[in-house]
């Protein structure tokens, strides 16, 4: 296994844990919504410590139902990766190019044959 495919591996591991441990240590455990994102942390916080708090706008678009606002969310990610996947294979591939120019440009030349 190269190098790359071992530190692949090792961040995919990281990843696996990060979205497991939590669970698995029950870390939210007791609590009405146990992974709640931080505006609702936040929000309830700022509830907490000031009740008659009255926030500065609202939002442009509310969605109907918590579903469609975590798809919305996803759909989001999803777009970003694509952005960000993207650009890597572009780049990858113009240093992958210029490589094979340089190679090209450095080979001997070869000899034309004439019928």
């Amino acid at each position: 296994m190269n190098r790359n495919a071992k530190i692949n591996s090792l961040l995919l591991l990281l990843v696996a844990a990060l979205a497991v441990l939590p669970l698995a240590l029950g870390l939210g455990e007791g609590k009405e919504e146990p992974f709640t994102g931080a505006d609702a942390q936040a929000e309830s916080a700022i509830t907490e410590l000031k009740p008659d708090y009255e926030p500065w706008f609202s939002p442009l678009y509310e969605p109907p139902s918590g579903e469609i606002e975590s798809a919305l969310f996803a759909l989001q990610a999803a777009l970003g990766a694509g952005v960000l996947a993207y650009y890597f294979g572009v780049r990858r591939g113009r240093r992958q190019g210029a490589a094979q120019a340089l190679a090209q440009a450095q080979a001997p030349a070869e000899p034309t044959r004439e019928p």
